[in-house]
């Protein structure tokens, strides 16, 4: 699972807005503020976090770690 906290690193790393990962996740943009407001695993949908989970790797994202322990991202060339 992913935390709000690396939702954010993913998005900023990718210099997206909330509306660019809205967009490309059908998730939407206040469900994605919310989500980034936590420290530990978003309280929304596992359909929702899924997307963004899968929307982000697609672009090059690897989450490290885990929400309770050194939750982190790497940068990889988009698939």
């Amino acid at each position: 699972m992913l935390s709000g906290v690396q939702i954010r690193m993913a998005r900023n790393a990718l210099r997206w807005s909330v509306k660019d990962l809205a967009d490309r996740s059908d998730v939407s943009t206040s469900t994605i503020t919310r989500a980034e407001t936590v420290d530990g695993v978003p309280k929304t949908t596992r359909a929702n976090l899924m997307a963004l989970k899968d929307t982000l790797e697609a672009a090059g994202i690897e989450f490290v770690g885990t929400p309770d322990n050194a939750p982190g991202i790497r940068l990889h060339p988009p698939r």
